[in-house]
């Protein structure tokens, strides 16, 4: 099921969005906080996320823009103003698309659809796995973030690839260390949490600080 992040202050239309998302089985969650959209993103960890323009306190370009420092979820501007300049304002911050006000509701469920299909089904396919703006592509075994290389050793690309393969699930300290016999390297507890504290720095200095989360007695998540 896909995950939208909706955005939009007029009650009537965010209903109406929200209503027809359901029946297509898509997971709405709907802005509360205007003064703090991030964070609601953050938490909701959306696939896309449909976005207004003008919106209390801070509009719809300065939160696309907010959004593209953490991640490259996919953002639809839905906006009345659909001149020349805001479009190409949009685009300029990091939108994927413009579906001016008002729309036929149908039309907006068949360009999620195809935005969703073009950022996830042909990711997977050459593997690409995404989660909060860290982008690891398992075909070159390289890890990037904001478009900036993180250079990894063998073992930790090991560790990142078996944890996003499993993001939001908690990792076995085991099951992490069985990975890293695959690389023909002595492994016991002492050189896993060495690896993972090397990763959790290099992380941190790219600006993913406690992309990591241990969790006591059970192992790591992200």
């Amino acid at each position: 099921m896909y995950k939208v992040f909706l955005a939009e202050d007029d009650n009537g239309i965010a209903n109406a969005i929200a209503k027809n998302l359901a029946e297509w089985d898509f997971e709405v969650r709907r802005a509360e906080n205007y003064r703090d959209i991030i964070t609601e993103f953050t938490d909701f960890a959306p696939h896309i996320v449909l976005l207004d323009i003008a919106l209390p306190f801070y509009n719809g370009f300065y939160w696309c823009a907010e959004i593209r420092k953490i991640s490259r979820c996919p953002v639809v501007f839905i906006s009345s103003a659909a001149d020349n300049l805001n479009i190409v304002t949009a685009m300029n911050m990091g939108g994927d698309d413009f579906i001016a006000k008002p729309f036929d509701l149908n039309v907006l469920i068949a360009k999620l659809q195809a935005i969703l299909r073009r950022s996830y089904d042909f990711a997977q396919n050459i593997g690409i796995i995404e989660h909060k703006g860290a982008v690891l592509n398992t075909a070159d075994a390289t890890l990037t973030f904001n478009g900036d290389k993180i250079d990894l050793t063998k073992n930790e690309y090991r560790i990142m690839e078996t944890l996003m393969e499993n993001k939001g699930k908690v990792v076995s300290r085991e099951l992490l260390m069985n990975r890293l016999w695959e690389t023909d390297s002595y492994v016991d507890e002492n050189t896993l949490s060495v690896n993972v504290a090397r990763l959790r720095k290099k992380l941190d200095a790219a600006g993913l600080s406690d992309f990591i989360t241990t969790k006591v007695g059970r192992g790591y998540i992200v």
